[in-house]
């Protein structure tokens, strides 16, 4: 049986901490294989939903890594890892950070018409998904966003529990010199 998610966390300053230990000591091509590899074969030992896996680098939006896990996958998850990296370049940290940001608005038309107003996204906003599973990737020693990691398909906590998990388990082999 396949080991259970972590939750995602909801408080906000416990997601900025969680993304803050998320900086790999390097990212190349091969560490984004190496990730998207790891993250293709956790989501299908515990879920047979069709679900996107998207690595892109950040300033050309260069496609290192692109898998589906299961058939079913529509034009849809790909609009959705858009919508979510979109999210994640804009304003620097995880879709799911954005997501927990508006959810004090239960009703989600509430929630997205609250963004889209704070941000004067106007006709725009659908460009950008407030739903977790966008992450950034970080780099020791490297201002900014060097890509940005994506997983559609699940619910939205999971989508971002396991890239979170797949990150730190991609940082612990390249700290400990297994990749």
């Amino acid at each position: 049986m396949a080991k259970a998610l972590d939750q995602a966390p909801t408080d906000l300053e416990a997601i900025l901490a969680q993304e803050s230990s998320l900086v790999f000591p390097t990212f190349t091509a091969d560490t984004a294989y190496t990730l998207g590899t790891y993250l293709y074969t956790r989501l299908r030992s515990f879920s047979s939903s069709p679900c996107v896996i998207n690595i892109t680098l950040a300033n050309s939006a260069q496609l290192l890594f692109h898998a589906c896990t299961h058939p079913g996958t529509s034009p849809d998850n790909d609009i959705w890892v858009a919508r979510k990296r979109a999210t994640v370049l804009r304003w620097g940290c995880s879709s799911w950070y954005m997501s927990q940001k508006f959810e004090a608005n239960h009703n989600w038309e509430s929630k997205e018409k609250t963004f889209a107003e704070k941000y004067m996204l106007g006709e725009k906003a659908g460009q950008y998904a407030i739903h977790g599973g966008g992450v950034p990737v970080r780099v020791r020693g490297v201002e900014g966003i060097v890509g940005v990691v994506v997983v559609s398909g699940l619910k939205q906590h999971e989508d971002h529990a396991v890239v979170v998990e797949g990150i730190l388990e991609i940082i612990e082999q390249l700290e400990q010199g297994i990749n």
